[in-house]
């Protein structure tokens, strides 16, 4: 099972993400739990270009992303799925849909190919999408703000905009959930929502 969690920064997402991996390993399941950009030496070094590095442009923050994600597929995610295991990844393609394919204006469909390419097709079996108005993004990141981050509070609109595009697209696999509700709740939720997957 590939299960993926998204939304706006300071969502909660990564909370749930570990909730989820926690629990799925105190069932005896064998799961590996990553993050993105990052989960490889490579992601890591590409994941500090994106997020405290120079500026960039549009296609070029597109790429690198996906750069970073074939990197993650190859070495982490395709061999953990191949070997049984579940993978719990902290954001995936579904962020640079919402991100580069409809925020900054690429295309969800020119983005989405692109990493069709770069993942070798590979999606998520369940992806989770915490949703939290702009406001409350930016107040639970505080004060040190990343590159992308930094953007305000249109461009944090047009991210939210862009996964409830992402979510009517891909209704089969794309799951909309409140990130304001308290995280024992949305996590049993999130419990309850696998289940019925499997």
């Amino acid at each position: 099972m590939f299960v993926t969690f998204e939304g706006l920064d300071g969502s909660g997402k990564t909370t749930q993400a570990e909730l989820l991996a926690d629990a799925l390993r105190a069932e005896g399941r064998d799961v590996v739990a990553t993050r993105e950009p990052g989960g490889t030496p490579l992601g890591e070094e590409v994941r500090r270009l994106l997020l405290e590095g120079m500026e960039m442009s549009r296609w070029a923050e597109a790429a690198l992303f996906a750069a970073a994600r074939a990197e993650l597929v190859e070495r982490v995610i395709a061999p953990a799925l191949d070997a049984g295991k579940d993978v719990v990844s902290d954001r995936f393609v579904d962020s640079s849909l919402a991100y580069q394919g409809f925020a900054r204006d690429l295309g969800i469909e020119e983005v989405y190919e692109l990493n069709r390419v770069a993942t070798r097709g590979l999606l998520p079996d369940v992806t989770f999408v915490l949703e939290v108005d702009p406001d409350t993004s930016a107040e639970r990141v505080g004060q040190s703000p990343d590159r992308i981050e930094r953007e305000g509070r249109e461009f944090r609109q047009r991210i939210l905009d862009g996964y409830r595009i992402v979510a009517g697209k891909y209704k089969e696999r794309v799951v909309l959930l409140d990130g304001t509700r308290p995280p024992d709740e949305l996590h049993e939720e999130i419990r309850g929502r696998l289940r019925e997957h499997s």
